[in-house]
């Protein structure tokens, strides 16, 4: 991997917010609703669900042409 390939991977990694946000809020909101989790962790784990669904995302476009 090289740096191109890391800082496109960051560039990617913008617009997928678009495509993260959405599912990071459902499962913030199901965890509440199913495990009574509390308002600090819930808006953590969207936060980190919506970093790594954003960073895979973005990693699959970046390395998709190659297979």
């Amino acid at each position: 991997m090289t740096t191109l390939d890391f800082v496109m991977i960051l560039v990617y990694t913008f617009p997928m917010f678009l495509f993260s946000i959405a599912p990071a809020l459902k499962l913030g909101d199901y965890l509440e609703a199913n495990y009574g989790l509390s308002e600090e962790n819930k808006r953590r784990i969207m936060i980190v669900g919506t970093l790594v669904v954003s960073i895979s995302l973005a990693t699959f476009l970046q390395f998709a042409h190659i297979y």
